[in-house]
């Protein structure tokens, strides 16, 4: 049977960032699909529980900035504790790669480089511009997909692709769906990469 990742992120989490690669490199090794969902968490969130950053309780906010100064110094990777542009408006950015994924394009490459964007680069997932630039880069045709990315289809598969992340009991990002087990967070990689190898 086809290996399979079903991968749930929003592009302005910092845990995603921190596995983005990672996924990829594991889905790899074990010759695994990956279809990229970007979702809604502003929707997700009331459903299951969670709050955004700014509403949760401070020892969890300060407890947060630990963990991220951790994983950076684990990983080696560049994080911005304190971006200019966060938290910003996920919704431009993850239609964005939407847009890319129904073209047929490299949908996880441009996730990867706008999550870059927010946490390296200090750069604004909100700003227009700064969509087209990052996808121009990858040379893909920025405003060409900003606008395929305006589009009611687009919309409409951002939000169902919300709706099947409610009814699978998404909760947080990123989360990773193999086989129907979810792995909520890219502190359970190495658990994903086990079920990848178990088969």
């Amino acid at each position: 049977m086809a290996k399979h990742i079903d991968y749930y992120f929003t592009p302005i989490s910092p845990w995603t960032y921190l596995g983005s690669r990672r996924l990829e490199a594991i889905a790899r090794r074990h010759g695994a699909s990956i279809a990229v969902k970007p979702v809604d968490y502003m929707r997700i969130f009331p459903v299951s529980g969670g709050l955004p950053l700014g509403q949760r309780a401070k020892q969890r906010q300060d407890y947060r900035l630990f963990e991220l100064k951790r994983w950076r110094e684990h990983l080696q990777m560049p994080l911005t504790l304190h971006p200019a542009y966060f938290p910003a408006d996920a919704d431009p950015a993850a239609r964005l790669i939407i847009a890319a994924r129904r073209q047929g394009l490299d949908a996880l490459g441009l996730a990867h480089a706008l999550l870059r964007a927010v946490w390296a680069e200090d750069r604004n997932l909100a700003d227009p511009a700064t969509l087209i630039a990052v996808a121009d880069a990858l040379q893909l045709d920025g405003k060409a997909l900003l606008g395929a990315a305006e589009s009611r289809a687009v919309a409409d598969e951002y939000q169902a692709d919300t709706d099947a992340a409610i009814q699978r009991g998404v909760f947080g990002a990123p989360t990773y769906c193999y086989r129907d087990e979810p792995f909520w967070g890219q502190d359970r990689l190495d658990f994903l990469d086990r079920a990848l190898a178990a088969g």
